[in-house]
């Protein structure tokens, strides 16, 4: 055993251990720990990988359901989509590391992600990301934004796994905490998945992919505490990709897995070779004897603690039937990559690290897993909730809706995101059918009739003003979205990125987002298979909004299916599926009073649809009517009833209209002329973020149809006009409301974000 060292309160506090913790330490070792088992505890133990302060919490969220596969616990979720196929998908976060270095940390969070898809045995076929940043009027964020951006192209890109959708959002409380999360997902067959379990006591344990560096040592710990002054000085804690390598190891590991030799396998994440090892040996029961001498490294020197903390990119650990060592090797050197045996699976339950046959660390596996802390943190509701506005009357002379949808449409939060995605190759391999920018992408599973739909939602300011109702309303979103692509949602993943635990209304905040998901998700039939939470997303002790992000999959077969989002044929009928108006007052009170104070005289600032909506209260949802609405769309798709549909959301009516308007590619775009009903306030209809509708196109023919479908649903349905021209012409009774051109709402739509960032698409 490596000579014991003075523990200091300074010790403690680099390696964010509590005294309490230390303590707890001593007491399962028996002794002082030495550096390398401290430094060991300190990651294992840290938020980002143990989830001491939410575990409490997850346990309430629906795990289990018809097509579920494989539930949290794993590198990555499965489910089961029929005929043999199974599809492996996750979402994690790598919102630290993307401050600190915005290109290495969004580009590692891509090959993080893509690598708990590759060990659970399925290929990566597609990849979304959901980001977060401050307002674009500040340089700093800006220049985070464009480093996070070419950070997921340069590594996806590279790979060759297509980024095919997303979301980016902004707000002033993301400027030094931005959010970076990744989605990835890979098909397989279902006889096919392997573990990441140390099972078969004497088995070889084997390092394979890149040697191991100096970059990363405590990324894990970074990631689980706030940011301050100095944070942007840890530039080594964040990794550095090569994904040239990780495409290598990926056709590698996969050729490995067919010959049977490979008994279990996991990325090497955070926390590298000590989270790989002590989780393989925790899963199985087993324990894991390492030598570190035998660890390939590009750098002299490391000492143990160095290689067991570094979090260098592209490796992986496998366990190996016994006598099968070759069989692993000759793949692995064919794709000129390292593969050493470098310990063996023993029967102790113990993490046993030697160096040159010393023992430098010992710990017993559950220690580091199972029975890790879990906190209980104290909760309490904010003394402060986000005030109502009280209502008033709009004063005439600020009733110029046309030039409000155009500035909202001009706003980063709902202008074209094409300058992003892009950049991305969205269609290498050929399988995507939906391009970025539709409701949700949808990707075609080769040699079949299905193709799988996906979709990333989330809705900070949402849930600041109520957690439980916008966790609610991003999981009916994430849901409706697939709906509209034809879609019959399955399950979903979910990378919940909050402030410090540590405070209790923020802990208020992370129990109210799990009832609200986990009320949803039972009432949707999409059960949680896995994801993330990412905690001390705070710097100088100012948080983000509490930020849950789902994402889901769904299933269209046969690919007849398949719908888009925009208008398709002149003469086509719009049609809205549920209420034109939301179900309580208090939201259009609040919208009357903010549109009372826009002044059009003056130029509209370009976040100006960001300051509107910050202080309105979270709409109401109720989950049955979004049910039976979701369902309505999905009956209209399957009796070829329905020609395209569109989530109503962000933006309201008016923005949603506008959207569908907008085709994807490069040729003319439709108008439509619509009548509202003459009873209701314009400013509600146009505008008003009402949950639970769904704007759809029909045949003039076959209205009929529809709305016999929706009448055996009780669904409300409103006939909103025709499809026809260039421009977005809307009247109430004899008066015109709203008339802009399509071209002239599409330029402001689509400039936005090249004009801040200064370049063309």
């Amino acid at each position: 055993m490596a000579k014991e060292l003075p523990i200091t309160e300074t010790l403690l506090s680099r390696h964010n251990l509590t005294k309490d913790e230390y303590d707890r330490i001593l007491l399962i070792l028996g002794r002082v720990p030495n550096l390398t088992e401290l430094g060991i505890f300190s990651v294992m133990w840290s938020e980002h990988c143990s989830y001491k302060s939410s575990r409490v919490h997850l346990k309430r969220l629906p795990t289990e359901g018809p097509f579920v596969l494989q539930g949290p616990g794993e590198n990555a979720g499965i489910i089961d989509i029929g005929d043999g196929y199974a599809v492996a998908f996750k979402i994690e976060s790598h919102n630290h590391p993307s401050f600190v270095e915005p290109y290495q940390g969004a580009a590692t969070g891509v090959g993080g992600i893509l690598r708990d898809i590759f060990t659970m045995g399925a290929r990566p076929i597609a990849a979304m990301n959901s980001l977060r940043f401050g307002s674009l009027t500040n340089p700093k964020n800006r220049q985070i934004m464009e480093g996070v951006v070419a950070g997921i192209a340069g590594y996806g890109n590279c790979f060759g796994v297509p980024t095919i959708g997303g979301e980016v959002n902004f707000g002033d409380c993301y400027s030094q905490n931005p959010l970076v999360n990744a989605f990835a997902l890979g098909i397989f067959k279902k006889d096919q998945i392997f573990y990441g379990k140390a099972s078969g006591i004497g088995n070889p344990v084997i390092y394979v992919g890149s040697k191991t560096g100096r970059d990363g040592i405590h990324g894990a710990t970074m990631a689980s505490a706030e940011f301050d002054e100095g944070s942007e000085a840890k530039r080594p804690n964040v990794q550095v990709g090569d994904p040239f390598l990780e495409k290598l190891l990926l056709e590698a590991c996969l050729e490995a897995m067919k010959t049977g030799a490979v008994v279990g396998i996991q990325d090497m994440g955070a926390a590298g070779l000590t989270c790989s090892t002590c989780e393989m040996g925790g899963r199985a029961s087993t324990g894991i004897e390492i030598d570190l001498y035998k660890v390939p490294q590009r750098e002299e020197g490391m000492s143990s603690y160095e290689i067991m903390l570094s979090e260098s990119q592209e490796r992986m650990l496998l366990v190996a039937e016994k006598g099968r060592e070759e069989d692993i090797f000759r793949i692995f050197r064919k794709w000129e990559i390292d593969a050493v045996t470098i310990g063996k699976v023993t029967n102790d339950g113990v993490l046993r690290i030697l160096d040159r046959g010393e023992t430098v660390a010992e710990i017993p596996n559950r220690a580091l897993t199972d029975d890790a802390p879990i906190y209980k943190r104290p909760i309490a509701m904010p003394s402060r909730i986000p005030e109502r506005i009280e209502s008033t009357d709009i004063d005439p002379l600020y009733q110029d809706w046309g030039e409000l949808l155009e500035h909202f449409l001009a706003s980063p939060d709902l202008a074209s995101k094409e300058w992003i995605y892009y950049q991305y190759d969205h269609m290498v391999r050929t399988n995507t059918i939906q391009k970025p920018g539709a409701d949700a992408a949808v990707i075609r599973i080769k040699n079949t009739e299905k193709a799988l739909a996906m979709t990333l939602d989330g809705n900070g300011r949402y849930c600041e003003n109520s957690p439980r109702r916008g966790a609610q309303l991003a999981v009916a979103e994430s849901c409706r979205n697939l709906v509209c692509s034809g879609a019959r949602p399955m399950a979903a993943t979910n990378c919940l990125n909050f402030g410090n635990p540590e405070k209790p209304e923020i802990m208020w905040q992370f129990s109210e987002v799990i009832d609200g998901l986990a009320e949803a998700c039972r009432a949707m039939g999409t059960p949680i298979t896995g994801g993330n939470v990412s905690f001390y997303n705070e710097t100088l002790g100012e948080g983000i909004y509490p930020t849950p992000v789902i994402g889901m999959v769904g299933l269209i077969e046969p690919l007849t299916k398949i719908r888009s989002s925009w208008f398709v044929n002149e003469g086509n009928q719009l049609v809205l599926l549920g209420p034109i108006v939301g179900i309580s007052g208090d939201y259009s009170n609040a919208l009357r009073s903010s549109l009372k104070h826009l002044t059009f005289r003056e130029r509209i600032p370009a976040d100006l649809y960001t300051s509107w909506v910050k202080n309105l209260p979270c709409p109401p949802i109720d989950l049955a009517i979004e049910s039976r609405v979701q369902k309505t769309c999905l009956e209209g798709i399957d009796d070829g009833v329905i020609i395209s549909a569109h989530d109503c959301s962000d933006g309201g009516l008016a923005v949603a209209v506008a959207e569908m308007a907008f085709s994807t590619s490069k040729g003319p775009s439709l108008g439509v002329s619509i009548s509202l009903p003459e009873s209701l306030d314009v400013g509600e209809c146009l505008f008003g973020e009402y949950p639970s509708r769904i704007l759809v196109t029909v045949d003039r023919q076959r209205v009929s149809d529809l709305m016999a479908i929706a009448d055996f649903q009780n669904v409300e349905v409103t006939l909103l006009g025709e499809v026809f021209g260039d421009k977005l012409l809307i009247k109430q009774g004899k008066s015109v409301v709203l008339e802009r051109s399509i071209n002239s709402l599409k330029k402001a739509w689509t400039n936005c974000l090249e004009e801040l960032f200064d370049v063309s698409v």
